[in-house]
């Protein structure tokens, strides 16, 4: 099985549209999937139909747990079945803010998520984890629970700007804690190919990186859909699953599973 955690430091991108996408597109070809919301704000969740505020059990109450050495729930405890067999979701609310604030004091505080994971890796054939858009320490933790790093990336120069520091830290957390961390690539979204700014951004992160660094052939482009999904409770593959957009995220499916092959 593969921990691939979703990062960029910058919020919008579309981390969440790409961990619910991939997470269908893999459950299409019989893949059983666990979604992880690492992110207090709770996008996955709410995506995927659920009202954050109702839920009695979280996945901070998983870390605070494991925190503390306490009795409390497991992660299975709090995985919660999606419409879709193969998927389950480990969900997340605001509670989860505390977290940074739990984790300082806390010898190896960069190893809870890893921890709060190992009685569930055999149980799917994917984890994906969805960051929030920061570089503190919930994102070191999934960086250090992870095998490998998707990033999504939007064809912007602003955006691209960014890039070196997220991979800087990647960096740091594979030399010092995590020697087996890969990056599985770097994912273009929200592309329009018809625009000159969009071209240039994709050719000179290519010319810089895919050398070292895999750029995913497929780019997600543009499209209203992904707005309207999330409000539906659905993913864009089964909101709209003949658009360009699923196709687009199919597409990404294969480069992931052959990658993994």
């Amino acid at each position: 099985m593969s921990v691939i955690c979703i990062v960029n430091q910058k919020g919008g991108v579309g981390k969440t549209t790409t961990a619910a996408a991939l997470a269908d597109g893999l459950s299409e070809r019989g893949k059983r999937v666990l979604l992880v919301d690492w992110d207090p704000q709770a996008s996955l969740t709410i995506s995927l139909g659920l009202n954050p505020e109702t839920l009695k059990q979280t996945i901070y109450n998983v870390l605070a747990a494991t925190v503390s050495n306490g009795t409390g729930p497991s992660i299975a405890d709090i995985t919660l079945k999606t419409p879709n067999s193969n998927i389950d979701l480990a969900p997340a609310n605001v509670e989860l803010s505390q977290a940074q604030l739990d984790l300082v004091n806390v010898p190896q505080r960069e190893q809870v998520l890893k921890k709060m994971l190992q009685p569930v890796r055999q149980s799917y054939d994917f984890v994906l984890v969805d960051c929030l858009p920061s570089l503190g320490l919930l994102t070191i933790n999934a960086l250090t629970a992870a095998d490998k790093v998707l990033i999504p990336l939007q064809a912007d120069f602003l955006a691209m700007k960014g890039l070196a520091f997220l991979l800087s830290t990647i960096i740091r957390v594979k030399d010092r804690i995590n020697p087996g961390l890969e990056i599985l690539g770097i994912l273009f979204t929200m592309t329009n190919p018809r625009t000159l700014h969009c071209k240039e951004v994709i050719d000179v992160t290519r010319r810089a990186f895919n050398s070292r660094i895999r750029i995913f052939d497929t780019c997600i482009p543009t499209s209203v859909r992904f707005k309207e999904a999330p409000a539906a409770g659905q993913s864009i593959l089964t909101y709209a699953p003949d658009s360009e957009g699923a196709n687009a995220y199919r597409s990404l499916t294969e480069e992931v599973l052959n990658e993994k092959s």
